[in-house]
C-alpha cells in the first residue's frame, strides 16, 4: 500500500503564532512577539498543533538529504484494518541540515527551511507585504479587514490572534509567570520582564538625538522627545488643557470627576494620585527620606528640601515686578504680591476679618477659640503661639541671644534690645498729645497720660484728693 500523501492544507490546521507588528493590546502586544519564549515561531507547529487530537501520525519515509536518527522498524504502529504505519508524535525523524533542529514531519521541516533561505512565497494583495507561512498571511489580512475572531468570555474584548487572548487572560487571572531573580518582582508579559532587567544591568539602549539623554525603554524615549517638540496630543474634553502623555490626562480627569481612588489605611484620608498617598503616609511613619548635605536637616518631600537649599545658597531667583524685592521661593513671591494688590483671600468665618496668608488666619482663629496649644515643659504655662513659647523658654534657660553693639548688654527678646538702643540714640518716638512731651518707651507715655488726665479733670482730681 502506498504511503504517499498530499501536503496538508494550512487552512485546515492554522498555526498558533502571530505576525510581528500586529497589535490588539494597546501597545503591549506589539512588543510581545517573544512572550512565550519561542525560539522559532513556526518551526514546530502546523499540521500538529495544539488543536490536533491525534496521538499518532502516519509514517513518512525521509527524503534524500534528510538525516534520520529514528528506528521506524522498532518504533512504529501498524493499523490492523488498512495496514498503514504510524510513528509516535514525540519522535522527530526530520532534521535541518543548517541548524540541526529536528521536526516530527517533512511539512514542518520545509517551513523551517524558509528561516534560513529568507523565502516569503505568500504575499498580501492589499499592501504587498510578504510572509514565509500562509497562516501568517491569514492573520495579517485581519489588519485590513478588522476581523477579531477571538473574544474574552469575561470582559468581551476581541482580538485578531489567539495568542493575544491567551495573554489577555492574565489580566483577569493575575498570573505573572515571569520573575526577576535579583529583586523578585514578577511580570505578566515577557517584554516587561526584559525591560525591567535593564534596570539591574544599567542598560539604556535608546538615546535622544537632541540632548543625548538615554533611556531603558523605547516608550520613555518617545515621551521624552515631546519635551523638545512641545507636542501635546492628549486633550481634556472638559477644560481643553492638553498633555504630552496619556497618563497625565487620565490623572487630570480626576480633578473634574472628584475621583480619589487611593486611600490611607491609617486615617482613611483619600487621594487622587498615588504619589500624594505615598507622601501622606510619611506623616504616620515619620519617614524623612530627603536630607540636606550641608546641615543634615531632613524632609518628608523633595520640594521642601529644594526650598531649604536656598537658605544655604542665598539664591533668590524670584523677583517682584513692582518693587523689585526678591525671594527664594515662588510661594513667597505670590504672597508678597498681595501687598501690592491688596488681595486678602483668606477670611475669618466668625468676624469676617481677612488675611493675606492662611497661616495668619490660623493664628487669628485662636482669638475666637481661646485655644492655647503650646505649653512650657518647665512651668506648664500655655501660649497661643509657638513664638511666644520660644520667647518664654528663655526665662528658664537664661539665654540672651540679642546683644547691644554699643555697650555689649544682652537681652532675651529683640523688642527689649530695640528699646535699649534708644538709650544710646536718644530717640523718643512716643509723644503726649496734651503737652507734647516725648518719651523713649510707650510704658512711660502711658504713665504720663494717666497723670495728665487727672490734672485736667477737676472732678477726678477732687475724688483723688478726698481722704
Amino acid at each position: 500500500m502506498s504511503n504517499t500523501h498530499s501536503q496538508p492544507s494550512t487552512e485546515e490546521k492554522p498555526v498558533d503564532s502571530f505576525e510581528t507588528g500586529v497589535s490588539d493590546e494597546d501597545g503591549v502586544e506589539e512588543e510581545e512577539e517573544d512572550d512565550e519564549d519561542w525560539q522559532e515561531p513556526f518551526s514546530d507547529f502546523g499540521p500538529e498543533t495544539d488543536d490536533s487530537d491525534n496521538d499518532w501520525k502516519e509514517t513518512r519515509t525521509p527524503e534524500s538529504g534528510v538525516n534520520s536518527e529514528c528506528d521506524t522498524e522498532k518504533k512504529s504502529f501498524t493499523c490492523s484494518d488498512c495496514g498503514k504505519q504510524f510513528l509516535h508524535k514525540r519522535e522527530k525523524p526530520f532534521g535541518c541540515n543548517v541548524c540541526e533542529k529536528r521536526f516530527r514531519n517533512q511539512y514542518n521541516l520545509n517551513r523551517h527551511t524558509r528561516v534560513h533561505t529568507g523565502e516569503k512565497p505568500f504575499g498580501c494583495g492589499v499592501c504587498s507585504k510578504r510572509f514565509s507561512q500562509p497562516a501568517d498571511l491569514k492573520r495579517h489580512t485581519r489588519v485590513h479587514t478588522g476581523e477579531k475572531p477571538f473574544g474574552c468570555d469575561i470582559c468581551g474584548k476581541k482580538f485578531n490572534q489567539k495568542i493575544h487572548i491567551k495573554r489577555h487572560m492574565r489580566v483577569h487571572t493575575g498570573e505573572k509567570p515571569f520573575g526577576c531573580d535579583i529583586c523578585g518582582k514578577r511580570f505578566m508579559w515577557k517584554v516587561y520582564f526584559k525591560t525591567h532587567m535593564r534596570i539591574h544591568a544599567g542598560e539604556k539602549p535608546f538615546g535622544c538625538n537632541v540632548c543625548s539623554k538615554r533611556f531603558s525603554q523605547s516608550g520613555d524615549l518617545d515621551r521624552h522627545v515631546k519635551v523638545h517638540t512641545g507636542e501635546k496630543p492628549f486633550g481634556c474634553d472638559m477644560c481643553g488643557k492638553r498633555f504630552n502623555q496619556r497618563i497625565h490626562l487620565k490623572k487630570h480627569m480626576r480633578v473634574h470627576t472628584g475621583e480619589r481612588p487611593f486611600g490611607c489605611e491609617v486615617c482613611n484620608k483619600r487621594f487622587s494620585q498615588t504619589g500624594d498617598l505615598k507622601r501622606h503616609l510619611r506623616v504616620h511613619t515619620g519617614e524623612k527620606p530627603f536630607g540636606c548635605d550641608v546641615c543634615g536637616k531632613r524632609f518628608t518631600v523633595q520640594e521642601s528640601l529644594k526650598r531649604h537649599m536656598g537658605v544655604h545658597t542665598r539664591e533668590k531667583p524670584f523677583g517682584c515686578d513692582v518693587c523689585g524685592q526678591r525671594f527664594s521661593q515662588i510661594a513667597h513671591l505670590n504672597t508678597h504680591t498681595r501687598v501690592h494688590t491688596g488681595e486678602k483671600p483668606f477670611g475669618c468665618g466668625v468676624c469676617t476679618k481677612r488675611f493675606l496668608q492662611p497661616g495668619d488666619l490660623k493664628k487669628h482663629m485662636i482669638v475666637h477659640t481661646g485655644e492655647k496649644p503650646f505649653s512650657c515643659d518647665v512651668c506648664g504655662q500655655r501660649f497661643k503661639r509657638n513664638a511666644h513659647l520660644k520667647t518664654h523658654a528663655r526665662v528658664h534657660t537664661g539665654e540672651k541671644p540679642y546683644g547691644c553693639s554699643v555697650c555689649s548688654k544682652r537681652f532675651s527678646q529683640p523688642g527689649d534690645l530695640k528699646k535699649h538702643m534708644r538709650v544710646h540714640t536718644g530717640e523718643k518716638p512716643f509723644g503726649c498729645d496734651l503737652c507734647h512731651k516725648t518719651f523713649s518707651r510707650q510704658e512711660s507715655l502711658k504713665r504720663h497720660m494717666r497723670c495728665q488726665i487727672v490734672n485736667h479733670n477737676p472732678i477726678l482730681r477732687k475724688r483723688l484728693q478726698t481722704p
